[in-house]
């Protein structure tokens, strides 16, 4: 009968002793303030995962480790690996432990799991799966809302749109961005894009944060924009997929001007 280390390492890569140094207390992360210290922790764990610190099939310091580095109770640290395994990026087991699960077992879609993508060092490859996805989703989307859209679906997207034109600074344009974009989805009558924008909401304000600052013409950009609102308020569905294409082609640009 074989041993349960053994049904762990078959279950994901092969685990590995961690040799971090999240296991030395930091005076900079000895008390997190506020009511949820164990979400704080998990936020803290998660982050180390998701760039890297502890690759996939690491065994995890246990209990009274994390406890002492970070000057919180073991019941926080207990509540911290539960909020991380159901975001799939641990897995535990009585005598050996919680351990760093394969990558494509990693809840991708979870708000916390994306903006700990958002800042891990891989920014390229992040920016690069949040691009992919909007080539997928949004031409189509757009499609739709323009065949299905309301009167107050309407309002809220011209909104949005006009909020970005008169933006003062850079995060009250990321906001209306972002707020722009989310209108369209829930114009688009699937009620399956209504959750899944909301749990990328936070990928859309990295990925638009990041790229307004590498388009150069603002003003071009606003126009690629007013041109889908237009196409959807006459709903015009071929020429509103069109001016999606555009935008996000715009976009392409940016990126790959970056990478350069």
């Amino acid at each position: 009968m074989p041993d349960k280390r053994s049904k762990v390492r078959s279950a994901g890569a092969k685990a590995v002793p961690a040799e971090r140094p999240a296991v030395v207390r930091r005076a900079d992360a000895a008390h997190f303030p506020g009511a949820s210290v164990h979400a704080s922790l998990a936020n803290e764990i998660g982050l180390r995962i998701v760039r890297g610190d502890y690759p996939p099939g690491t065994i995890l310091p246990n209990e009274a480790k994390w406890a002492q580095t970070f000057n919180v109770s073991r019941s926080a640290v207990r509540e911290a690996m539960k909020m991380l395994m159901a975001k799939s990026l641990l897995a535990s087991r009585p005598k050996i432990g919680s351990w760093v699960e394969p990558r494509e077992r990693w809840n991708l879609l979870d708000r916390d799991v994306l903006a700990w993508y958002a800042t891990a060092p891989d920014r390229e490859a992040f920016l690069r799966t949040v691009q992919e996805f909007r080539h997928i989703i949004e031409p189509e989307a757009s499609a739709f809302a323009a065949m299905r859209r309301s009167d107050e679906q309407m309002a809220e997207i011209s909104q949005a749109c006009r909020e970005m034109g008169e933006a003062a600074n850079l995060p009250e344009r990321i906001g209306a961005d972002t707020r722009f974009h989310l209108a369209i989805l829930r114009a688009s009558g699937n009620d399956l894009l209504v959750p899944l924008g909301v749990l990328i909401e936070s990928a859309l304000d990295h990925l638009f944060a990041f790229t307004t600052r590498k388009v150069s013409d603002q003003r071009h950009a606003q126009k690629l924009h007013e041109a889908i609102e237009k196409n959807i308020r006459l709903q015009r569905p071929t020429a509103a997929r069109n001016a999606v294409h555009k935008l996000l082609a715009n976009t392409d640009e940016g990126i790959g001007r970056w990478r350069r």
